[in-house]
């Protein structure tokens, strides 16, 4: 069993950084793969990044690759998601999630971020 919580979200202006964590219970953290999703009003789900249990393997969504860096500490059970140079079409609600094989199992309860311009 694994509880996420995230935090990190806040309004921010356009061009600027914000560093979301995902921060996790659970002693076999570092099995799981985590990734980061984003929901925006009115619009699905959609997947952002995502880092494998060690570290060495991460994907990004087209939209955000050059511009969100994914990484992980297993020693402090988190995840973070560096977000530079955001727009306001990345404002939404943040998601990570933990996967051990399959789908995302666990979820946490999502921050707000909001980009102004």
């Amino acid at each position: 069993q694994v509880q996420l919580v995230e935090s990190g979200g806040g309004l921010v202006q356009a061009g600027g950084s914000v560093r979301l964590s995902c921060a996790a219970s659970g002693r076999t953290f570092n099995s799981y793969g985590v990734g980061w999703f984003r929901q925006a009003p009115g619009k699905e789900r959609e997947f952002v990044a995502a880092i494998s249990w060690s570290g060495t393997s991460r994907s990004y969504a087209d939209s955000v690759k050059g511009r969100f860096t994914i990484s992980r500490d297993n020693a402090k059970n988190t995840v973070y998601l560096q977000m530079n140079s955001l727009k306001p079409e990345d404002t939404a609600v943040y998601y990570c999630a933990a996967t051990i094989g399959g789908g995302y199992n666990y979820w946490g309860q999502g921050t707000q971020v909001t980009v102004s311009l």
